[in-house]
């Protein structure tokens, strides 16, 4: 245990060390407050605005129908160029399943075109195309060969649970 006269000594130097030399007027008092609380007070920093979230849609495409996957493409096209035109980003994912897993086999698609042009078209945005497994698994099974898709898909296990986690994670949804 600290002898007791070395505590007393610490507690007077630490007072003389924050008393001043000579006595202060009333008002250099209030003026040491406020010099003291403004110290305290950190400066403003530039505020920078946040850059926004990018926008995330999601489009379902269920149809074999030329008109509704290119309508879907339309849709995907305008939203990336009205948030370019904003200086905004934003994140389009297709998911075509059941008959509208047409869109993205390379045997069949009558898009494929459009969607080779998709990406550059997106940039700095993005565009993904996600292919239902189950379907594809039960047309291949029907038609007994592999499919082949355009390099542009990617698998998902199941278009329908792949569209609701994406909203549940909360993309917004359009059916074209």
């Amino acid at each position: 245990m600290p002898d007791a006269r070395i505590l007393v000594v610490t507690a007077m130097i630490a007072t003389f060390a924050i008393s001043p030399a000579h006595p202060m007027t009333p008002t250099q008092q209030q003026q040491g407050s406020a010099i003291s609380a403004r110290a305290m007070v950190p400066k403003k920093q530039a505020v920078r605005p946040a850059k926004p979230a990018p926008h995330r849609l999601v489009i379902q495409v269920n149809q074999n129908d030329p008109a509704v996957m290119n309508l879907a493409l339309n849709n995907a096209t305008n939203v990336l160029d009205y948030y370019r035109k904003k200086g905004e980003d934003a994140d389009v994912e297709i998911v075509a399943f059941g008959p509208g897993l047409h869109m993205l086999r390379k045997d069949t698609t009558p898009v494929a075109d459009r969607i080779h042009a998709m990406n550059e078209l997106a940039f700095p945005s993005k565009v993904r195309f996600a292919a239902c497994g189950v379907t594809r698994e039960g047309m291949e099974k029907k038609e007994g060969k592999p499919l082949e898709l355009l390099p542009e898909a990617s698998m998902v296990p199941s278009g329908v649970v792949h569209m609701m986690e994406l909203q549940e994670k909360g993309w917004s949804y359009v059916r074209p």
